[in-house]
């Protein structure tokens, strides 16, 4: 008998030279709609995507290396450096201020995944975390067209998408 091989082709609908979707996000509470596409609309800005606030890698490198290096990398012409979950924006308000965020890194959340989905980065973590949630990555985006992205091979490690890495690309 022969061996079998299954291929998985893995590709992102979402890729440099996109338009950022027009989607709805929240910041701080659920009366606070920030539209990403508008948020980006004129300026440079990094956006990164994580499956869950307060989860460990989330809270222990991802969010915190983009706390530490904010100076530096709106240094580097990028106006703002926004981090999207899929959660509540009171627990994304609540995450941002346990990590230091204000000031530095807006925390949206994408409660409902439609950000999350629409640029084809969601991942079923149900069993884990209780939902869809996010992919992790980072993108550059400027006037609301991706430079550069990069998406976490196994969808949810720390190598290409954390500050230490993603500042190469600005």
């Amino acid at each position: 008998m022969g061996r079998r091989f299954i291929w998985f082709h893995y590709v992102i609908w979402f890729q440099v030279g996109e338009k950022i979707p027009s989607v709805e996000l929240f910041e701080d509470n659920p009366g606070n709609k920030v539209n990403i596409a508008d948020v980006a609309k004129g300026k440079r800005v990094v956006i990164f995507g994580v499956p869950g606030a307060f989860t460990p890698g989330c809270s222990k490198t991802h969010l915190p290396g983009y706390v530490s290096r904010a100076d530096e990398i709106k240094a580097k012409n990028v106006a703002e450096i926004i981090c999207v979950s899929v959660n509540d924006p009171f627990v994304m308000g609540a995450w941002g201020e346990a990590n230091g965020a204000k000031g530095k890194v807006r925390m949206l959340a994408d409660t409902c995944a439609a950000f999350t989905k629409a640029v084809d980065l969601d991942l079923d973590l149900a069993a884990v975390l209780g939902s869809v949630r996010s992919k992790r990555y980072a993108m550059l985006v400027d006037d609301g067209v991706v430079k550069a992205i990069e998406v976490e091979p196994d969808n949810t490690g720390l190598t290409c998408s954390i500050a230490d890495t993603f500042v190469k690309n600005l």
